[in-house]
């Protein structure tokens, strides 16, 4: 496995964590805002473009959520 699967991996497994933990803290949902960034940059490493735009807006959507979720 070469190294940009593994952030590929790492990625879209801190995706999966973050967001089955989002009810438990508003922290979870900036981590996941995060790993989606980290998605999206796999995305356009990898040459997959449009996973890589999903994913960046993904990203925003869950920023957006954690501004407006009360502390």
């Amino acid at each position: 496995m070469d190294a940009l699967t593994l952030f590929g991996l790492f990625a879209v497994t801190a995706m999966l964590v973050t967001y089955a933990l989002e009810d438990r803290s508003h922290w979870f949902v900036l981590l996941f805002a995060g790993s989606c960034a980290l998605g999206s940059a796999y995305g356009f490493l990898q040459g997959a473009w449009p996973f890589g735009l999903v994913e960046a807006i993904w990203a925003v959507v869950a920023l957006r959520r954690w501004s407006i979720r009360p502390r």
